[in-house]
């Protein structure tokens, strides 16, 4: 009997097969799988308003311990509303925000990895000294020069973003001659000074809704394997942004749905991160992903 042809995807895979393992202060992680990482904002201002959590310890435990059970290994925890048009919170502020939920985050829940997601040193070295083990720059190291640097002295993964300007302008700097390409230049550049600067994992996200118009954001997500060529690990960010609320004629509550259809055509096209709300949801889209691709 003849063997089925093989698909365009399963020779792209092995081509250009992503690394699956991360090293975090001496600790080899493996990323084999898709996994989600769930979002805990300690900000007053996040555009999905179930997203932000008071200074409550209380309350950032028990979405923690939610997310947990529902299937989240990664924590992505943030000070500063990068959502279009947000207000500057200073460094000082941003710090106030973050440490204390570091600290307790990885004193109550160890195993998890715990991602701060910052664009500024200072609250990344501060909060990898209290235990972060990855450091999420929606700038890719573009609004602090000492970012990488930074980074590459404490020996974790670097999520590098791609964006144009920062929350309060990106949105009038969506022109591209070629988005894909431009990208991906970015991107190979960004590596290239991550490596110089001792950074041993990089893991891309193409920032969808930043710097970005709606329809880009679809090219982006349809053509997510071309950036697979870096051989990184993919992070999709989706989940309940613009994309898909103003595409539907929604509010942001109600794009779950939305998030999910996105989610799955991510994975398809090579995410290995799902960033998200809702963890649960996601957590049965990478179950069900993995039945149609074991």
């Amino acid at each position: 009997m003849k063997d089925s042809p093989k698909s365009s995807s399963e020779t792209e895979d092995k081509l250009f097969h992503s690394k699956i393992t991360l090293q975090i202060k001496g600790k080899l992680i493996m990323l084999e799988d898709p996994c989600v990482m769930g979002i805990l904002n300690v900000t007053p201002d996040s555009f999905f308003a179930d997203s932000r959590i008071s200074d409550d310890e209380r309350q950032l435990l028990s979405k923690a311990e939610k997310m947990i059970e529902d299937g989240a290994v990664i924590f992505d925890l943030g000070g500063y509303s990068s959502r279009p048009g947000a207000e500057n919170v200073s460094t000082a502020d941003e710090i106030k925000r973050v440490i204390p939920a570091v600290r307790s985050l990885k004193k109550h829940f160890p195993d998890v990895l715990l991602s701060v997601d910052t664009f500024r040193h200072e609250v990344a070295k501060e909060s990898v000294s209290e235990g972060a083990d990855i450091v999420n720059d929606i700038s890719g190291g573009e609004l602090d020069r000492n970012m990488i640097p930074t980074v590459g002295s404490m020996d974790v993964p670097f999520i590098c973003m791609h964006m144009r300007g920062n929350p309060e302008t990106m949105q009038s700097k969506t022109e591209y001659n070629n988005i894909e390409k431009e990208i991906l230049s970015f991107f190979n550049e960004k590596l290239n000074q991550c490596h110089k600067a001792g950074i041993k994992d990089v893991i891309i996200d193409p920032g969808f809704g930043f710097a970005k118009t709606i329809s880009q954001n679809y090219r982006i997500l349809k053509n997510l394997s071309y950036f697979k060529t870096i051989k990184s690990p993919i992070l999709a960010g989706v989940s309940r942004k613009s994309m898909i609320y103003k595409t539907l004629d929604i509010s942001p509550e109600e794009a779950l749905n939305g998030t999910t259809a996105l989610n799955m055509a991510a994975l398809i096209n090579g995410a290995k991160i799902l960033r998200v709300h809702d963890v649960k949801e996601a957590t049965q889209t990478i179950k069900l992903y993995k039945n149609i691709y074991p």
